[in-house]
Formats: structure tokens, C-alpha cells, sequence
């Protein structure tokens, strides 16, 4: 669910694939041979097929001169994300010997909340996902936490989010997790992404959020709002306000803060991929897992999301103790901020559980999902789906 720190309003250049022409031939033994060429849908590969003198089909094999796409590494992305994972570490060690000033700690604490919830409320489930409307304050409220974040503009990172939802756990997925666990979780983030990452991020509808001035806004001036929200104003405040050493504030409260943000982010992408239970749909790769919906304040239910992404609360069950974003959405809801929050009814949910979940809970059925959205407004969510959403109104 996250990126980099690096400029991302340009989409990096992808290693392209290439293939050679197949040469057809005749085989000495039957001049009757018929050569034909077939491209494998998954890898792209020349295959050559051909029948015998008896009309027997021969099983085509893959033409050794074609070529499949590997990543690059773009080394100014190794190396920022080198950077801040030893700098963590020594916010880490500066945090555990103590070091630090209990304010230093605090303040810490605070941004990784806060900025969370930028993350969560914003670049997620309003911007992403479409869940719900927000007024312009608390639009500006979010924008300004999620920059904190560092991680990319809000518009990029809807834009690849939109991507993974649509086409999750195939080569056009930018975080596929079937490519395994280091790439869905960090891997992704410095190495060039799949051809078909590319061609997919041109089709995806981003016109919401090309009409969103502050969206636009935030992308068009992110490293100088990077330079003061991410860097600047988290590490002046302890060094100014109660005398911390600067490179401890350093350490500590930019580097430390910033990769623990961006590893649970990167927990949903890997671990809510990978490890827990499928009530909802058995058939796609995104779990339950508890502890990753502690961690991201609710963004661990993620079986239930991938199924429902326009549902604002992003899962079914539990209290706000394990769902603090739906918490902070509903509290706004009644300042009169967030309105139009999208959900789905009980009705809707057992029915889908019933034709796809994995039986935890307590529903199976043989069907599978075969209509994945990236959220309200998709045009291919289907009718039933579209009429049973519910609108809570305040």
C-alpha cells in the first residue's frame, strides 16, 4: 500500500519485454508439418505448435529466442529505502537505551498516528476508494497527515491502489503478492514495474480525483511539502520546543517514524495477503488478519475489502478498538465533514459469504469472485451489488 520517497508524479520507465521472430521450418521427416505461433497470455513468450503426418496436435513448446520480462532495480529507490531502514535503526537503538526524551517519544507516537490516519482515512478509503465524502476542511485536514506520511502524492497513490484492486494478484498488479512475500511487501517499491503495471495505470478512471483541487494541489507541489511535512516540521519541534538533540530528532523523528508507517502500510500489501482466514471469497489471495488490522487501525480485514471496497468501515465485524479509522470517519460524520458513507447490508454480506467464503464463517459454497472493483464507482460493480449499497446519511 505504499511507495517510496522519491519523485512520483512521473511513472518509472518499466524494462520492456522483447521477442524474436520464430523462423518456420520443415521437418525432414514430413514436408506436411504446419508450424504455427501462439503467445502465452502470462508470459508473453513465442510458443511454436505443430501437427503430425496423422492430424495429431504436437504440444507446443516455448521458442528458446524469447525473451521474459525481469525487474530492474532503480538504484536511487534501493538507496533511499537502504537509507531509511538503517536510519530507523538507529532511531531504534537512539529509542531503546533511552536516549531520547520522553517528549521526543510522545511526539513520535503522535505522528505515526496521525499520520496513519492520513493514510487510512485519506489516501485510502476517501481517495482511493470513493467510501464516503468528505468537505473540503477535513479533505485538507487529511491531505496535510498524509503527507506527513512521505509516501508519494495522494494521487499517485490512489492511482497504483486503484490498479491493485482491479487487477489483484495478476502481473498487472503493482504489489503482486503471488510474486512473493519481499516483493508484495517492500521489492515493488525500487524495481521497475511489469509491462502490464504500465498499459493498466492509462485505463484506470482517475477523473474524481483530477477534479480535487487540493489533490492536485499536494501532487503538483509534494517535495517541497515533503521537505517541510515530513522532514522539517517533525524533527524542528522536539529540537525547538524542549531542547532535543538534533540528530536524535532526526533519527527518531523522521526516519524511525517514517519506516514504521511504511512497514505496516507494507504489512497489508504482504502479510493481509498472505496469512489468515477467507470468510468472504476462498478464492483471491487477500486474508483476515487481527494483527495487521491493529497495526493500520482497520485496514487489516482485507478479505472482507477486496470483496466490498466501497464499504467505508473496510470490514464487517468488530469494535472501533480494532477499526479506529471507521471511528475517526464517524466522528466527523457527526461534525457534518464526512457524509455519504458506503456500506453494505447484513443481507448482501451473508449472501456473498454464503457463495464464496472458506466456511470460518460458518458459510460455504462453490462459486467464486470473478468481478473485482477498485471501489465505488467502478462501472463493474454488478447491479445487485450497486442497488443493495446504503448510503448513511447523517
Amino acid at each position: 500500500m505504499a511507495p517510496d520517497i522519491a519523485d512520483p508524479t512521473v511513472a518509472p520507465t518499466s524494462h520492456q519485454c522483447s521477442s524474436s521472430n520464430t523462423s518456420t521450418t520443415s521437418s525432414t521427416a514430413s514436408p506436411s508439418v504446419v508450424q504455427q505461433r501462439i503467445v502465452s497470455s502470462s508470459t508473453k513468450a513465442n510458443l511454436v505448435s505443430s501437427k503430425d503426418d496423422n492430424n495429431n496436435q504436437i504440444e507446443p513448446k516455448p521458442n528458446a529466442s524469447s525473451e521474459e520480462f525481469r525487474s530492474q532495480i532503480r538504484w536511487p529507490d534501493f538507496f533511499a529505502q537502504l537509507f531509511l531502514h538503517l536510519g530507523g535503526l538507529i532511531g531504534l537503538w537512539y529509542l531503546v537505551t533511552l536516549q531520547t526524551k520522553l517528549y521526543t517519544a510522545l511526539w513520535t507516537l503522535a505522528l505515526v498516528w496521525a499520520s496513519g490516519l492520513g493514510i487510512t482515512a485519506g489516501a485510502h478509503r476517501l481517495w482511493s476508494h470513493k467510501s464516503y465524502k468528505a468537505k473540503w476542511p477535513l479533505r485538507l485536514l487529511l491531505m496535510f497527515l498524509f503527507t506527513i506520511c512521505g509516501q508519494r502524492d495522494a494521487y499517485t497513490w490512489a492511482h497504483d491502489h486503484r490498479v491493485h484492486h482491479k487487477y489483484s494478484e495478476t502481473d498487472a498488479d503493482p504489489h503482486n503478492a503471488k510474486r512473493g512475500f519481499f516483493f508484495a511487501h517492500v521489492g515493488w517499491v525500487f524495481l521497475t514495474p511489469h509491462p502490464e503495471v504500465v498499459a493498466k495505470r492509462k485505463i484506470i478512471d482517475m477523473s474524481d480525483l483530477e477534479a480535487d483541487p487540493i489533490v492536485m494541489w499536494q501532487k503538483r507541489y509534494y517535495i517541497p511539502l515533503f521537505a517541510l511535512l515530513a522532514i522539517g516540521i517533525p524533527v524542528f519541534i522536539p529540537y525547538y520546543y524542549w531542547s532535543e538533540n538534533f540528530w536524535i530528532a532526526f533519527w527518531v523523528c523522521f526516519t524511525l517514524r517514517f519506516i514504521t508507517t511504511l512497514n505496516i502500510a507494507f504489512f497489508v500489501n504482504s502479510v493481509a495477503h498472505m496469512f489468515g482466514n477467507r470468510p468472504y471469497d476462498k478464492n483471491i489471495s487477500p486474508v483476515e488478519n487481527l494483527s495487521v488490522a491493529i497495526a493500520a487501525m482497520g485496514e487489516g480485514w482485507h478479505n472482507y475489502h477486496h470483496v466490498f471496497p466501497w464499504d467505508y468501515k473496510t470490514g464487517e465485524l468488530g469494535s472501533y478498538m480494532f477499526n479506529v479509522t471507521t471511528g475517526f470517519i464517524d466522528a466527523f460524520a457527526r461534525l457534518g465533514l464526512a457524509y455519504d458513507r458506503k456500506s453494505v447490508s447484513p443481507q448482501i454480506i451473508e449472501r456473498r459469504a454464503a457463495k464464496y467464503g472458506d466456511g470460518t464463517r460458518f458459510l460455504t459454497d462453490e462459486y467464486a469472485h470473478k468481478d473485482p472493483v477498485w471501489g465505488f464507482g467502478d462501472e463493474d460493480i454488478s447491479k445487485d451489488d450497486l442497488e443493495d449499497i446504503e448510503l448513511l446519511k447523517n
